[in-house]
């Protein structure tokens, strides 16, 4: 976990200065009506942060907790199109520093829990999961060489 953990704080220092050199016009253009915007998959990152934030914490103490969300509607309900661009890039970074947070202070024993995401997976997966889930999308939204992912 620790080398999940290091990885998430390395993606949060090298990725945020990147963010913060676009251009409103870049973020907010859409390819289509039916497509997320630059700024809409970054409040779609944010909105991951809180729900895998969530799962990290209640699968401590539930079992097999069953924490799912419906990412089109979050994305629409926050109108992260018209959210101010530096504030959802600094509750983005900072979502995933308490992520680190979360993860340093898990007792070890307790990573093996499971929480369900649509199928049973342990909290180390899930963490894993979750940094190549935001390699995916910030190459993507910054143009870079795509990563892929499931």
């Amino acid at each position: 976990m620790k080398e999940t953990i290091s990885q998430l704080q390395d993606i949060i220092a090298r990725y945020e200065p990147m963010l913060l050199q676009l251009k409103e016009e870049q973020l907010t253009a859409k390819p289509n009506p039916a497509k997320w915007s630059k700024k809409e998959i970054l409040g779609h990152l944010a909105d991951s942060a809180l729900t895998n934030a969530r799962r990290f914490v209640v699968a401590q103490y539930e079992e097999s907790p069953h924490i799912v969300y419906a990412q089109n509607t979050w994305v629409t309900a926050s109108g992260y199109q018209h959210y101010d661009t530096a504030d959802l890039i600094n509750l983005w970074s900072l979502l995933n520093k308490h992520i680190c947070s979360i993860l340093t202070n898990m007792n070890p024993e307790l990573y093996s829990r499971t929480c369900v995401t649509g199928e049973p997976h342990t909290i180390e997966w899930l963490a894993a999961d979750y940094n190549k889930h935001l390699l995916h999308h910030l190459h993507a939204l910054l143009e870079m060489e795509p990563v892929a992912y499931p």
